[in-house]
């Protein structure tokens, strides 16, 4: 993502590729309301505001029928190939406030009762073995009547958020589905309809009106958080539900997106194509892997992957399609095996039998405690087969060695928060120097290529020239719901540092001059504080001591001379872009003894 910029390089971005044509958002997550939007390879605005009924969901429904009808339309004796990516169902949770009505008190009786209630409507349907038992609770899942009230209360309504972006999805999905038959594509279509993993454990025991206070290591208080029921899904939250829900979710399964048990890595497939796929609703239980996905298109569309391509070799395709089970629901599985990884938690599926292990980072990896289960028979890896099977665990544990050095894994890494960290090396976004400067007009740069002051020292200064009464923003880092911002408002140079809707704002002592000047931050952090002091043309204007250190602050990026997305203070509305002349901005990042983010990251993983 540090190659994500407006500056590139773009041999990755989507375009080259092999994509002709692309909108949406590169990262692995945005605001749905106010998303960081690139159109082929330039960044855009989106369309309209939250406040005009804007959703990025549907934005990127309506871009996928404008490309398919212009394709169709001028060149119908062309296949097309559409990956539709939604922020869905991701954190942050958002979705228009009549879907948020619609779901007011459905989940009023809590994971326990939800769980059991899918559970058996699994069953009913077919979807699990009869011998599937329900895992029970993770650590830390607590029983649903045992939470106090305002816990029910906050959990209730951020799986109401939940289920109300799904369901807005769900009918973006439809949309699309209505176009393909107007077109006469629908019987010809290969749809493939699926979710990239298991429920996030990223909103804690709790869950968290602000998704950043958990890579924060905040616990929110549910009885703060209580206070902003109504905020819970729309622009004013970046939320994510509790463990609770995120098991819920993951039901009839154990553990989290980010672990290799089934409730990280098992997810639902529908196939439809109806040309093809004789009989509608039917179900189909062999063994497959998301590698599969590209050998069963280049089947479908009779296509063979070539060898060598424009004079390179290629790298071998390591999936099996699944275009033999369309037509044959009791068909072998044509993959038998299958090795996961993940931050260092790994397993091995092998015609059956699978062994995972959950590793604690930082300790040794022969060390980590492997279980086996039969999951034909134990989906739900209840059962735990390692101390009667030791034989078919060690023969399973060596073919996840062998698979790992096969296809790359090794070494294994299970760093976390520090492969987020800038790095400062010669063809870097990031100088060795630490030094950045910023000349406006430029488009929003991504968290990973901007100036990360993020759990930093730093110093900014802007060389601007206005007029009295001139004003507007000269640099701005996250959204609404944190960020930081440096601004010209009412004559006087304001400092906000929003720390998750907390506002610490600071205003200049001295009205800015008119004509030229010199607009300076200092920014000093402690070991959880910080104090700012902002100048004028060199000379102290104000100082702010800071209760709290954000140290990784939002997924959306950095702005200079205006406030891209959802603004960060409440003292302007939309960009206010600077009206004067805003020459450059100047950020210098300090550091003093280490590196604040090697030592931000040593403290993230000491708390993990």
């Amino acid at each position: 993502m540090e190659h994500s910029s407006s500056a590139g390089p773009f041999d990755q971005w989507p375009l080259q590729r092999g994509f002709d044509r692309f909108y949406g958002f590169l990262d692995g997550e945005t605001d749905q309301f106010a998303p960081d939007l690139v159109y082929d390879n330039h960044r855009v605005r989106p369309p309209r505001t939250a406040a005009e009924g804007y959703h990025v969901s549907e934005d990127l429904v309506d871009k996928a029928i404008e490309f398919i009808h212009e394709a169709k339309s001028i060149r119908p004796d062309r296949p097309y190939f559409t990956y539709l990516a939604f922020g869905a169902t991701h954190a942050p949770h958002q979705a228009p406030a009549a879907y948020l009505a619609k779901h007011r008190g459905r989940y009023d009786q809590g994971w326990d009762v939800a769980r059991e209630r899918w559970f058996a409507r699994q069953r009913a349907m077919g979807l699990l073995p009869e011998s599937t038992q329900l895992a029970p609770r993770n650590p830390g899942v607590e029983a649903w009547d045992s939470l106090s009230e305002n816990q029910r209360l906050l959990a209730a309504r951020l799986q109401e958020a939940f289920a109300a972006f799904l369901e807005h999805t769900d009918a973006q999905i439809g949309r699309l589905v209505e176009h393909l038959k107007t077109l006469g594509e629908w019987d010809n279509t290969l749809v493939l309809l699926m979710s990239d993993n298991g429920a996030s454990q990223e909103g804690g025991p709790f869950g968290i009106l602000h998704e950043m206070k958990y890579f924060n290591f905040i616990l929110e208080s549910p009885d703060d958080a209580v206070l902003r029921l109504d905020d819970i899904g729309g622009p004013h939250s970046h939320s994510n539900y509790p463990w609770g829900w995120a098991q819920a979710g993951n039901t009839p399964f154990k553990w989290y997106k980010q672990n290799t048990h089934e409730g990280g890595v098992h997810v639902p497939l529908i196939a439809h194509w109806p040309r093809e796929i004789t009989d509608g609703g039917g179900l189909r239980s062999q063994f497959h892997y998301v590698t599969d996905i590209v050998p069963t298109i280049l089947e479908a569309a009779r296509v063979t992957m070539p060898t060598v391509y424009r004079g390179f070799d290629q790298i071998p395709l390591a999936g099996h399609s699944m275009t033999y089970a369309f037509g044959d629901a009791h068909a072998p599985s044509a993959r038998t095996s299958q090795y996961f990884e993940m931050s260092g938690h790994r397993a091995m599926y092998h015609e059956g039998l699978k062994a995972v292990t959950r590793h604690a980072p930082g300790t040794n990896f022969d060390d980590d405690d492997w279980e086996l289960y039969d999951v034909n028979v134990d989906p739900s890896e209840c059962h735990n087969l390692a101390t009667q099977r030791p034989d078919a665990l060690k023969y399973l544990i060596d073919l996840w060695w062998r698979d790992a050095e096969r296809y790359g894994v090794l070494p294994l890494d299970d760093r976390s928060i520090e492969l987020f960290a800038p790095r400062f090396r010669d063809n870097s976004p990031h100088p060795l120097s630490r030094h950045y400067a910023y000349f406006p007009p430029l488009s929003p740069i991504p968290p990973q290529a901007a100036a990360g002051i993020g759990g930093r020292s730093w110093d900014l200064s802007a060389i601007v020239e206005r007029c009295a009464g001139q004003g507007g923003v000269i640099m701005a880092t996250g959204n609404e719901n944190a960020g930081a911002s440096v601004f010209v408002h009412d004559e006087h140079l304001v400092f906000d540092y929003n720390i998750f809707g907390e506002h610490h704002e600071l205003v200049s002592r001295e009205p800015v001059p008119e004509g030229h000047c010199v607009l300076g931050v200092s920014f000093r952090r402690g070991a959880q504080d910080a104090v700012v002091t902002l100048t004028l043309d060199g000379r102290e204007v104000g100082s702010l001591y800071l209760p709290f250190l954000m140290r990784i602050i939002s997924s959306t990026g950095m702005s200079i001379g205006r406030d891209h997305g959802s603004p960060v203070s409440t003292r302007y509305r939309d960009e206010f872009a600077f009206e004067g002349d805003l020459r450059r901005v100047d950020i210098q990042l300090i550091t003093s003894g280490s590196d604040d983010v090697t030592s931000a990251a040593r403290e993230g993983m000491a708390r993990q």
